[in-house]
């Protein structure tokens, strides 16, 4: 059996993501692993170092035997420990140990996803305990793979693959999250409409609206007299969702018309993942 084709275009955009990760990474000075990134507390070498870690939780590896230390400020929850150890035990690595691991994770990784034979909607181990249907363990991937991807980027000053495959697919992870973001968490009202203008490598526009019920759905459809239009560009959207930066940072990168006070609850909540 070969790869199920619904399948593959994750297992497409994750290669391509995490080969130029490979790419952008191998060149690096010792020191360069040391830079700061946009994930609060962790360093160049610390996402790469998350990417190792689940990449070979999927591989079945063990977990590491670690006991991290006392003085870590953000680790304040059962799931930020979970994450943290691979990272943590990895905080010492050579820029040589670090791009060797990572080349050969990918080698042993892309191997078991050539062979994937299972269905689209298998059910399968989730990282961290609990069962997720395949494709949402690629999608999910796909999505960690490549913000870390622009993470790193922004970290070593290289822009680029901001439309890639990964790009695509990481946008409508995000765009998954919208409708209870502005219908529940900022409380739009029923009847009302919210539209996304987003501008830059990767071009779209979406809007969120609220049914009589309070819930929301989204299209791709223009919305006359919206409650609220956002006009953004792409790669300051995509660090507000994943709560890389605060919306009072990039307040002149983000255009806001009609109500204020919805638009100002709907920035509160703007951020889906960390």
């Amino acid at each position: 059996m070969t790869v199920h084709s619904k399948l593959q275009p994750y297992i497409d955009a994750w290669t391509h993501s995490i080969e130029s990760i490979n790419e952008l990474v191998s060149p690096l000075p010792d020191g360069a692993w040391n830079h700061p990134t946009d994930c609060p507390y962790w360093s160049v070498r610390d996402v790469v170092s998350h990417i190792i870690g689940f990449e070979c939780e999927l591989l079945g590896d063990p977990r590491p035997i670690h006991t991290l230390p006392s003085d870590l400020r953000h680790i304040t929850t059962e799931s930020a420990r979970y994450t943290e150890v691979p990272v943590d035990i990895r905080r010492h690595h050579t820029a040589p140990e670090m791009t060797s691991e990572l080349e050969y994770t990918i080698i042993r990784r892309s191997r078991q996803l050539r062979n994937e034979s299972r269905q689209p909607d298998a059910e399968v181990r989730s990282i961290g305990g609990g069962e997720i249907v395949l494709e949402e363990q690629l999608w999910s991937r796909v999505f960690d793979v490549w913000v870390h991807e622009q993470d790193l980027r922004r970290a070593l000053d290289t822009p680029g693959n901001l439309a890639s495959p990964g790009a695509v697919l990481a946008r409508d992870y995000l765009l998954r999250s919208l409708p209870k973001m502005v219908a529940e968490d900022a409380g739009a009202k029923p009847g009302s409409a919210v539209v996304f203008d987003v501008h830059g490598p990767l071009e779209f526009m979406r809007t969120v609206r609220v049914n009589p019920e309070g819930r929301g759905t989204i299209d791709s459809a223009v919305s006359l007299g919206p409650a609220v239009t956002f006009v953004v560009d792409w790669e300051t959207f995509l660090r507000l969702l994943t709560g890389r930066v605060r919306p009072a940072a990039v307040a002149d990168h983000v255009k806001i018309e009609g109500d204020r006070e919805l638009a100002d609850a709907i920035l509160a909540n703007i951020a889906v993942t960390k």
